[in-house]
C-alpha cells in the first residue's frame, strides 16, 4: 500500500513532498493511487509511471468484471438480486470492504436514510452537521440530573443551527475594515479553513448567502476595466456562474469559455491553452476554474491553473464540486490560487439551507475594487439562533453556554476525555449560542497521495488553547475517514454503477438499442462521483430527465438533471451533432426567452438526468438506481406509473 505522507504546517519543501512533485510533473490530479509495491518510490519516476497504467488497467478489468460481461439485460426482471451483486461486487473491488467505517458513520449519525429509505444522489457539496446532531443526548446522566429541566424535545430538520444575517458591506472594505467576528463565526471559521487546508495567514475568508453569492460579489469587485477577460472552464449550465457572467458583462469584460469534446466532454486543449497564452498584454483577467464537473464527473488537470497564473490570469477555484479532502492532495497544497469559493450545508441529504465562503488571497486583496453595488450582494454574519438555549459543561469546572448542536467549549483535552463528557451534557436555560512550470501540452493527470493520515480525531476537536471549538460532524466524519478511504469507496461505487448501465439493452433487436447514454467518462479510474446520463425508449427517443426525476422521486430515489453546454463536435460526430442541435432547437421553445438568451444560439447543449454520490453513498444506493433505470426497459413503464398515480387520485404528472 502506498504510504501517506504526513505535512507540517510551513514546511513545503520536505523530500517526500518534493519526489512526490516530480513524479506527477505532467498534471496531478486529485486522486490518490488504489495500491502500489515498494518499487514505486523510483526516483525517475519511470516505475511510478508504469505501476499507475497497470493499476488503472486492472481496475477496469475488475470493474467489466464485477457484473458477467457475456450478459446484457433486456428485461427488467432478469436483473440480478441486491445480495448476488454485492457478492459480485467485492469480488471484483475487494478494496471496498476496507471502507466500512462509512457505512458505521452512516448508521450511527445518518440514520434518517435508514428510516426513510431514502437514496440522495441529488446532494453536491458538503454538510457541516450530522443529522445525529439535531437530536438530544439521550444518556443517563442527562436524565437523573435533577437540578436542571429536562432536555428540548427533538428537532425537526428545520430548525436552524444559526441564523444568517446580511451585511450592507462590500468586499474590499469587509476584508480590511470589517467588524470584528463573533465566537460562532470566528469558530465556524477555522473548523472550515483546517477542514479546506487553507491557512489564515494567507487568506480572508467572507461568508456569503450561498454559492451564487460569492461569484456575483466576486465579478462586482474585480477591477475588469484594466483586467478585461473572463475566461470559465464549465461543461454544463450553472445559474451561480451564469449570474457572474451577467454581473461581468455589465462590467466591460470580455468573456469566453472553454469547450469541451463529444462525447466524452474533455476538455478542448487547444483551444483553451490558445485563450490562456494569448499573446496581448500582461494582464488578463480572471480564470474561474472548477477542478472536476459536478454533472459529468470529468477530472481537469489542476495544472491548467498554472498555465493561466504564469500568463497573467488572476485564478479563482470553485471547490464546490470537489469531495470531501480533495483540498488536502498535493497539487492544491502547492498552488495557492487567488480566489477559492465554496460552499457549505448544515446536514447532508436532509436540510440543504447553508452558507457560501469566498477566500481572497491576502497578497491578491489589494487589486479589488471598492462598489457600492456589491454592499447588496450577499456578505453575511452568522448569528446566534433565537428560540434554544443550552449550557455545556466545559473542560475545566467553570461552564460554557453553548448548544448541544453543534457543541461550543474551551477544548484542551484527550479525545477519550472527551467521549467520557458526553454523558455529561445538560440543557439549562441561558444564553443562546447556536451555531512548477507549465509544460508544452497539459498531460491527463496522474495519482497522488494524502498529504496527512486519516485520524479519527475530529479537527475541530483538537487542541486550540483558549480558543473556543465548534463540532461540525458532517466535517468531522469526512476527517475521520480521510482522503484513500473515501477516493477508493467511490471510485468502486460509480464505476460499477456505469458498467451497470451499459449493460442495459431493448430487446427485440439484433444488437441491442442501448437503454442509456453516458455523456463524460464512462469506466474510468480517475473519473469523480458524478453522472450524466438520458434514458431511450425502443424507438431511441429520449425520455424527458424532469419526468425520468419524477419517476425516481416516486421510487424514493432524489436525482438531478441539468444541462450540458460548450459542446465541441468533431467532424466525426456531425450526425449527432445535429441530432443536437433538433433536440436543442425543441427545448428552447419549451424552456422561454430567458434560459434561450442565456444558453445562446451558438451554444450546443442537452439536457441530462445527473447523480452525485457523496462519502455515505453505499452500494445499495448504486444498485436501487440501476434496477429504477432498468425499468424503463418495459416498453410500458411510463403509461402504466401514469395510470397507477391517477389510480391513487393524485395529479398527473406532467409529461
Amino acid at each position: 500500500m502506498l504510504k501517506k505522507k504526513k505535512q507540517q504546517k510551513g514546511k513545503m519543501q520536505s523530500p517526500c513532498l518534493k519526489e512526490a512533485s516530480q513524479a506527477c510533473i505532467h498534471g496531478c490530479g486529485l486522486i490518490p493511487l488504489l495500491s502500489l509495491p515498494e518499487s514505486s518510490n523510483s526516483k525517475d519516476g519511470r516505475t511510478f509511471t508504469n505501476t499507475v497504467a497497470a493499476t488503472r488497467v486492472e481496475f477496469t478489468t475488475s470493474t467489466t468484471l464485477s457484473l458477467d460481461p457475456n450478459v446484457q439485460f433486456t428485461n427488467p426482471e432478469s436483473l440480478p438480486s441486491l445480495a448476488e451483486s454485492f457478492y459480485q461486487f467485492n469480488e471484483a473491488y475487494p478494496l471496498y470492504s476496507k471502507t466500512e467505517f462509512a457505512d458505521r458513520i452512516r448508521r450511527e449519525d445518518y440514520n434518517h436514510f435508514s428510516v426513510s429509505n431514502h437514496v440522495c444522489l441529488d446532494y453536491i457539496g458538503l454538510g457541516l452537521f450530522s443529522h445525529s446532531q439535531q437530536e438530544p443526548p439521550q444518556s443517563s446522566s442527562l436524565a437523573s440530573t435533577s437540578s436542571s429541566p429536562p432536555p428540548p424535545p427533538p428537532r425537526h430538520s428545520e430548525f436552524p443551527f444559526f441564523e444568517v444575517s446580511y451585511k450592507a458591506a462590500n468586499l474590499s472594505s469587509q476584508i480590511l475594515y470589517g467588524a470584528k467576528e463573533s465566537e460562532l463565526e470566528s469558530a465556524i471559521k477555522r473548523r472550515i479553513m483546517d477542514f479546506l487546508n487553507v491557512s489564515e495567514t494567507e487568506y480572508h475568508m467572507v461568508f456569503t448567502a450561498n454559492r451564487a453569492s460569492a461569484f456575483k460579489l466576486l465579478a462586482e469587485s474585480y477591477p475588469f476595466q484594466t483586467n478585461k477577460s473572463l475566461l470559465t472552464v464549465y461543461d454544463y449550465e450553472s445559474e451561480a456562474v451564469d449570474g457572474m457572467i451577467e454581473k461581468s458583462k455589465k462590467r466591460g469584460a470580455r468573456v469566453m469559455q472553454a469547450e469541451f469534446m463529444w462525447p466524452r466532454m474533455r476538455i478542448h486543449s487547444t483551444k483553451l491553452r490558445k485563450m490562456l497564452v494569448s499573446r496581448r498584454k500582461k494582464k488578463k483577467g480572471l480564470f474561474v476554474f472548477p477542478l472536476q464537473s459536478r454533472m459529468t464527473g470529468a477530472r481537469y488537470s489542476y495544472q491548467w491553473m498554472n498555465l493561466a497564473e504564469e500568463n497573467g490570469w488572476h485564478v479563482v477555484l470553485d471547490a464546490c464540486a470537489l469531495g470531501p479532502k480533495d483540498m488536502g492532495t498535493l497539487g492544491l497544497s502547492l498552488f495557492k490560487p487567488d480566489f477559492i469559493i465554496s460552499s457549505f450545508f448544515k446536514v447532508f441529504g436532509d436540510n440543504p439551507s447553508g452558507f457560501g465562503c469566498l477566500f481572497v488571497k491576502k497578497s491578491s486583496a489589494g487589486i479589488l475594487e471598492t462598489s457600492a453595488t456589491d454592499r447588496s450582494i450577499g456578505i453575511v454574519s452568522l448569528i446566534h439562533a433565537n428560540d434554544a438555549t443550552y449550557h455545556l459543561v466545559s473542560d475545566s469546572s467553570s461552564s460554557f453556554s453553548g448548544p448541544i448542536f453543534p457543541h461550543m467549549r474551551k477544548d484542551r483535552s484527550s479525545n477519550s476525555d472527551r467521549n467520557n463528557r458526553r454523558s455529561e451534557e445538560i440543557a439549562k436555560h441561558g444564553e443562546t449560542f447556536t451555531d512548477a512550470k507549465m509544460k508544452q501540452k497539459v498531460e491527463p493527470s496522474c495519482e497522488i497521495v494524502e498529504l496527512e493520515p486519516a485520524t479519527t480525531e475530529p479537527a475541530a476537536l483538537r487542541s486550540h488553547d483558549n480558543v473556543a471549538s465548534i463540532t461540525c460532524k458532517g466535517l468531522d466524519n469526512a476527517d475521520s475517514l480521510g482522503l484513500i478511504i473515501i477516493t477508493n469507496r467511490l471510485r468502486c461505487l460509480i464505476n460499477w454503477l456505469v458498467n451497470a448501465l451499459m449493460k442495459l439493452k431493448h430487446p427485440y433487436s439484433e444488437k441491442g438499442i442501448p437503454l442509456t447514454k453516458i455523456y463524460g467518462p464512462k469506466i474510468k479510474f480517475d473519473r469523480g462521483p458524478a453522472l450524466a446520463f438520458n434514458v431511450f425508449d425502443w424507438k431511441g427517443e429520449k425520455v424527458e430527465p424532469s419526468l425520468v426525476q419524477k419517476l425516481a422521486d416516486r421510487s424514493n430515489i432524489s436525482l438531478s438533471y441539468g444541462y450540458l453546454q460548450n459542446i465541441w463536435f468533431s467532424d466525426k460526430y456531425e450526425e449527432e451533432k445535429k441530432i443536437v442541435l433538433e433536440i436543442k432547437r425543441h427545448e428552447d421553445e419549451a424552456v422561454g426567452a430567458v434560459s434561450k438568451m442565456i444558453r445562446g444560439k451558438g451554444n450546443l447543449g442537452v439536457t441530462v438526468v445527473t447523480a452525485t454520490f457523496g462519502f455515505l453513498t453505499n452500494f445499495e444506493d448504486a444498485y436501487r438506481l440501476w434496477t429504477f433505470v432498468a425499468q424503463f426497459l418495459d416498453a410500458d413503464f411510463v403509461e402504466k406509473e401514469r395510470w397507477r398515480y391517477t389510480a391513487l387520485d393524485q395529479k398527473i404528472i406532467e409529461v
